[in-house]
């Protein structure tokens, strides 16, 4: 794990799912994967939107190593504030795809007009946000 990652994750878990600094005030999730080829678990901070009983994810790049994992292991740990449990991830395509990543490109765009401190680095990945990209939806296993 990155130190980046890791700083947040470690911040995430010691403040039932409150970060500072570019990500305060964001809808935050912990996921852990089972890594394709080591079959370990990996933990990754990212953003996420709510769709009914799912959250959506969307990569920072096109070919990040969680969406391999995720492939590989659909099943996954969701860390969401205090509450920790399990969930199945699906790839997201077509027109459903192209609606999250407008809601998010509009998200990043809205924070960048409201953030003094961090405007620019979320107008910049709002410039840069592509259609390339993987979404993925997590859906809770019920138990």
């Amino acid at each position: 794990m990155s130190d980046w990652n890791k700083a947040i994750t470690e911040e995430f878990r010691a403040n039932e799912g409150k970060v500072g600094g570019m990500y305060k005030g964001a809808a935050l999730l912990l996921l852990t994967t089972i890594g394709r080829k080591s079959g370990k678990p990996y933990t990754v901070p990212l953003g996420y939107q709510t769709d009914a009983e799912r959250l959506i994810i969307i990569a920072g790049n096109t070919n990040p190593d969680w969406y391999h994992n995720i492939l590989a292991h659909p099943q996954v740990k969701i860390e969401l504030g205090k509450e920790s449990f399990e969930a199945i991830a699906s790839p997201i395509e077509g027109e459903q795809k192209d609606f999250f990543l407008q809601r998010a490109h509009q998200n990043m765009k809205a924070v960048a007009q409201r953030s003094e401190d961090y405007a620019k680095v979320y107008a910049e990945l709002a410039d840069n946000f592509s259609k390339n990209v993987p979404v993925v939806a997590l859906q809770r296993v019920e138990r």
